[in-house]
């Protein structure tokens, strides 16, 4: 999920790097396609510093917008927009506080995000494990729209509490985010100024990380919904001090306005960060099913019907948060594939086979 997002890959993959030269990019050695990954041709490393995830195309597919926390241990993440032909990259957030979620708005002139810097540019604590394994909802993150060189700034969200995980829909009418607004975390949508903020689903349990399918008429996203009376105490109480408990969920997809929910996976196991592939016909998302420990996570592909279920990626670690080029030739996601050192996350650019 994205709670924040970037936390999965601190406190599963265990991200860690000492320099700051995320500028650099160069061509992956073959080896950076493992056995089995058929669906992959060339590979490119994108980042090679620092904490990196959540990359996602501008609309025309020319440009990347992303989070990085370039020194660990120091600081938070920041927002970056970053050009794969040139490598040249931007900072485009404040600099303080914490940020996540960037996202294109259609016209590809401004992003979404959400951040906690109009609260305090100091980074927010972060989450208490004596509990297990949670992801904080800091309830300051707030949604931010903003020109790509940070200017003409504006706040889309005012409710205190946690707002964030906001997507475009490719017709530029409808923002969809994540809200604990009425005491639940469900999805919102809006219109592109924050206005006529409209519920989209009600059902007790997290509901988070959502996209517009490529035509807008369909919504992808990850849940968990407490179904025992145990559960649902434990839930409660988590949400009742700004934490989640992301250890089960699940791939869901509807209507653009909620209705006609399918659930795609039922697994037991951690199934997150969906993305529509560009036909609008299949999923894309990352799962630590197959590792009876939780700890790797792989890339899985997967009908809009629950049927054809494929994993993709054979990389030992963390492969996570994959998001399809426009034109569907292409995926960019973050992966531990490549580390300089123990748990180093970074950007890779694929090319991507339909055919096999």
């Amino acid at each position: 999920m994205t709670i924040h997002r970037a936390t999965l890959l601190v406190a599963l993959a265990a991200i860690a790097s000492p320099t700051d030269t995320n500028a650099q990019q160069d061509i992956a050695p073959p080896e950076l396609v493992k056995s089995g990954e058929s669906r992959f041709g060339e590979m490119r490393q994108l980042t090679f510093a620092g904490e990196n995830a959540e990359a996602y195309w501008s609309f025309d597919g020319s440009r990347l917008v992303y989070q990085s926390t370039r020194t660990p241990g120091e600081g938070c993440d920041q927002i970056y927009i970053y050009d794969p032909a040139t490598g040249e990259e931007q900072l485009v957030s404040t600099g303080g506080g914490r940020t996540t979620c960037s996202y294109f708005y259609p016209d590809g002139n401004r992003i979404l995000y959400s951040s906690t810097h109009h609260f305090n540019r100091a980074c927010p604590r972060p989450p208490d494990f004596s509990r297990g394994y949670v992801w904080a909802l800091y309830p300051s993150f707030d949604i931010f729209a903003t020109d790509l060189d940070g200017s003409n700034f504006r706040q889309l969200t005012s409710e205190f509490g946690y707002d964030a995980e906001a997507t475009f829909s490719p017709a530029g009418d409808r923002i969809i985010f994540t809200s604990i607004r009425d005491g639940d975390l469900d999805l919102y949508s809006m219109l592109p100024d924050g206005s006529d903020v409209k519920r989209v689903t009600d059902r007790l349990g997290y509901d988070g990380g959502a996209f517009y399918s490529p035509d807008g008429t369909k919504i992808v996203w990850r849940a968990h919904y407490p179904e025992t009376d145990e559960e649902r105490e434990d839930y409660l109480a988590l949400l009742a001090d700004n934490l989640i408990r992301p250890s089960t969920l699940d791939i869901y997809v509807a209507d653009a306005d909620g209705s006609n929910v399918r659930q795609l996976t039922d697994n037991g196991a951690a199934n997150f960060a969906p993305y529509w592939h560009p036909s609008g016909e299949q999923i894309i998302f990352s799962s630590n099913m197959d590792d009876p420990y939780g700890r790797d996570f792989e890339l899985y592909l997967i009908n809009v019907d629950g049927t054809g279920l494929e994993r993709v990626t054979w990389s030992e670690g963390f492969d996570g948060f994959p998001v399809f080029h426009p034109d569907g030739n292409s995926l960019v996601f973050g992966s531990n594939r490549n580390m300089s050192h123990e748990g180093n996350t970074n950007l890779f650019l694929v090319e991507w086979q339909d055919s096999r």
